[in-house]
């Protein structure tokens, strides 16, 4: 019988992919809310302008679940250095092998592992950028670049992410596409109006997947026509309804089937 990392590893859409994790977390209590939506299409897009040589599924799948354990209370500092290991841990439990534990594990510094795995910078750069661009109970979301400045001269002052640079320059890039809207705004900026108007974390993956993504890559397309299409290469059908009855028993009784 296969395990969870199998079932969701072999999911190439996605979509479908964020619907498995959110299920999971009904079922088991980790921590998976829009943000970690935002981030995964963040690090979705970093991935289709920078064409790194990475195994995109892995990172992606990565992306969803790094943060299984994280608190919402920032203040618990002993959690805060200790929570990525903890996910690490648990992932394992769910058949993951050691280096994507790994990956996960070095979403930040705290691990004080080295050397350290080229996926985790990476995640690390979409993990800390990616959470300055949200509000805060202590403070509101930073602008795209005011978020690079910290990212480079605050986060990162005194470490070493061989991918920095290359991150900036897609920042930088997405700036400067517009999406047109209501009223124009750059890609990054709506994805971020996107996050704060959906009310839900369903809601929001839905229009990640059904209404930003479509319009996001057609004007990449524009900007880089060099670029394959698809980010994770063929995939199984990711037109069919997100969260639809169908889907949703599917998705539960393989759920069950991996966890028995």
């Amino acid at each position: 019988m296969e395990t969870f990392a199998e079932y969701i590893l072999n999911e190439k859409y996605l979509g479908a992919k964020m619907e498995i994790v959110y299920y999971l977390s009904k079922k088991i209590k980790i921590y998976f809310d829009k943000s970690v939506i935002f981030k995964t299409e963040l690090l979705r897009l970093f991935l289709k302008y920078s064409k790194i040589e990475v195994d995109k599924n892995l990172l992606l799948t990565a992306s969803l679940l790094c943060n299984c354990k994280k608190i919402d209370n920032a203040q618990d500092l002993e959690k805060i250095h200790s929570y990525a290991k903890e996910g690490a841990e648990y992932l394992r439990g769910l058949g993951f092998g050691k280096r994507f534990c790994k990956i996960c594990e070095e979403i930040n510094r705290y691990s004080g592992s080295n050397p350290r795995e080229r996926e985790s910078d990476i995640l690390e750069l979409v993990d800390q950028f990616g959470g300055m661009l949200l509000d805060r109970p202590e403070r509101i979301g930073f602008k795209p670049d005011e978020a690079l400045v910290l990212l480079e001269h605050r986060n990162l002052k005194d470490e070493y992410n061989r991918y920095l640079e290359t991150f900036i320059e897609f920042v930088n890039f997405m700036e400067k596409i517009e999406m047109n809207d209501l009223v124009n705004m750059t890609a990054i900026k709506r994805l971020v109006k996107l996050h704060n108007e959906s009310e839900t974390l369903t809601q929001f993956i839905e229009n990640v997947i059904n209404e930003y993504e479509p319009k996001v890559d057609n004007l990449l397309k524009k900007y880089m026509d060099n670029m394959a299409e698809g980010i994770l290469g063929e995939v199984s059908n990711p037109n069919r309804p997100l969260f639809s009855p169908e889907t949703t028993k599917k998705i539960l009784k393989n759920m069950e089937e991996v966890s028995s």
